[in-house]
């Protein structure tokens, strides 16, 4: 059945491992693109195992590169975010951990809630092609939203003044916060980013076999203890 599976999998009997190096919870701030470390790659390697194959990494600098790549025969699996667009050609697996992503607003800013957000006062800040930008380019009709090449780039937006509200990933949101009291967080998430392993569309078989490696990480211990070995514990949660 395994050997069947990674025939599928890779029938180059390598599994090229695409990365998303942007996200800066699973995959180290000091990883080089040719050595990507963290939670991310980490799973990678152990789906490799799972396999019996050796791996490579092919890494992308952010995840709408690594979802273009798809019909490009670059990467076998990819380690990067659930969304409904990208589903439309990329099955995805069963995420194994959880991120909240959420708003960021100066503190006297009368929005306290997500409703309220979507009003054609207001301008988000959003990493361009992140899935919570993909989730709210879907979902909020009134509020314009702002895109930006890097995470950097959309936090200078609000720091600018540019934009009256910042998305992004909790956090990081929370680095902010505590950097400045002049800012408050609207603690219920938007949308939770469920980050999966996904493959070219159309192969049951092989979503099936990797729904089952995820399961069996989650119930192991083996996320739990790779979420400690990243000092993630408090910034990710384990799916249920």
């Amino acid at each position: 059945m395994t050997e069947s599976i990674s025939n599928l999998i890779a029938p180059k009997n390598i599994l090229r491992i695409g990365i998303n190096m942007s996200n800066f919870l699973l995959v180290n701030k000091d990883s080089t693109f040719s050595k990507p470390e963290g939670l991310s790659p980490e799973i990678g390697k152990l789906l490799a195992r799972e396999l019996d194959l050796d791996y490579e990494f092919v890494t992308f600098k952010n995840p709408g590169l690594l979802a273009d790549a798809v019909d490009y025969d670059k990467w076998d699996v990819g380690n990067f975010a659930y969304e409904k667009k990208r589903a439309e050609v990329i099955d995805f697996s069963n995420p194994y951990v959880n991120i909240d992503a959420n708003f960021l607003l100066n503190k006297n800013s009368e929005i306290n809630q997500n409703k309220d957000v979507d009003n054609e006062i207001n301008k988000i800040a959003v990493v361009d092609r992140s899935a919570y930008d993909l989730w709210l380019s879907g979902n909020f009709k009134r509020a314009k939203i702002i895109r930006a090449k890097t995470i950097i780039e959309t936090h200078n937006l609000f720091y600018n003044q540019d934009v009256n509200i910042l998305a992004g990933l909790k956090p990081k949101l929370l680095e902010e916060l505590n950097n400045n009291d002049q800012f408050k967080l609207i603690d219920t998430p938007f949308t939770f980013i469920k980050q999966s392993i996904g493959i070219k569309k159309g192969n049951s078989k092989v979503i099936n076999f990797i729904n089952n490696f995820v399961s069996k990480k989650i119930k192991d211990g083996t996320i739990k203890s790779l979420l400690k070995k990243y000092n993630l514990e408090d910034k990710l949660s384990i799916p249920v």
